[in-house]
């Protein structure tokens, strides 16, 4: 399981943790009253404050027809009522004859918002007599923006199959980059460690490099050969501390650099074409001339060998998964 969708599970199980007991309350009021539209209005209206970050609640039977208002904090809307949601996306699935289940995201046809939905099973001597819905808004609900870390194994993408098909008749052609690559990767090296460069990436075979910085970080440069290999391209970027937080060394950047040409150079059929580093979720990535591409740690890229590579390539392993 990738680390979005744990971050997901997470993030669902702990919205399923707090709204849970409130709404099993609110089921078991409910089945005195059910059917009756208006006292059920007046019992959601109550209860829509108990549970955190709702703001819709609304009630529908077994055929998934509305029984209920669409019921606000702020507001009761009878319009709804006797409304066929059958096809609203929750619908589809599995419904619970029991407890709370939570719906996938999807966008409110009630309110211009993406939202979750917890529904709530209401029984009668084990006769499933409806559901109690209540809608959460998914920017309620994200409270801290932050996103969830990409993952760090080893992750293998196989390229366009047509290149594949091909590679063993092809032969790497010297590019411009390829005659002055010790200049440049020295420059990279020192854009890196002292200017504030966070993200580098060398396409070798197009003789050009992309780089990010942090003091801005939405746009890239685009250097050709000539600017890549100029030493006063320095004054063109700030000196700027390395950042504490990095999960790449000075150090490591080199050896990483290093290992990049080591790659370019190692065979003429199966050689390194692009290829890129991130000091801050210190990822590299690599595209070979078969068009398969690998991402993973600078530590783990740095245990690796020639031999494993070479060796990998030629035998095409199945890709990790995205």
């Amino acid at each position: 399981m990738s680390s979005i969708q744990q971050a997901i599970l997470a993030k669902k199980a702990a919205l399923a943790e707090i709204v849970s007991e409130p709404m099993a309350k609110l089921g078991e009021h409910c089945v005195e009253i059910w059917p009756d539209a208006n006292a059920l209005d007046r019992l959601l209206h109550e209860a829509i404050g108990t549970i955190p970050h709702c703001h819709l609640l609304y009630a529908w039977d077994i055929n998934g027809i509305e029984v209920s208002s669409m019921v606000q904090a702020s507001s009761i809307d009878p319009s709804w009522r006797g409304r066929n949601l059958s096809q609203r996306p929750y619908l589809k699935n599995h419904l619970p004859f029991k407890g709370v289940m939570l719906s996938s995201v999807y966008m409110s046809q009630y309110v211009p918002k993406q939202c979750i939905t917890a529904l709530q099973a209401v029984s009668k001597d084990n006769r499933l007599l409806g559901f109690i819905a209540a809608d959460f808004a998914l920017a309620d609900l994200i409270q801290d923006k932050r996103l969830s870390p990409p993952p760090m194994r080893w992750q293998q993408f196989r390229g366009d199959p047509a290149v594949r098909g091909t590679v063993f008749m092809q032969e790497r052609a010297p590019s411009l980059l390829d005659k002055h690559i010790d200049q440049v990767l020295e420059l990279i090296h020192r854009l890196m460690s002292h200017h504030g460069v966070f993200h580098s990436k060398i396409h070798f075979s197009s003789g050009r490099c992309s780089l990010w910085l942090f003091d801005d970080p939405y746009n890239y440069r685009l250097h050709n050969i000539d600017e890549i290999i100029n030493p006063d391209i320095c004054l063109a970027y700030p000196v700027c501390p390395y950042p504490a937080n990095a999960k790449v060394s000075p150090e490591q950047i080199r050896q990483v650099l290093d290992e990049f040409k080591s790659l370019r150079f190692a065979d003429e059929t199966i050689y390194l074409r692009s290829s890129s580093i991130n000091l801050m979720n210190g990822l590299v990535g690599l595209t070979f001339s078969c068009d398969g591409s690998h991402y993973m740690s600078a530590g783990e890229f740095l245990e690796k060998d020639l031999s494993f590579w070479l060796g990998t390539l030629n035998s095409q392993p199945v890709e990790a998964d995205a």
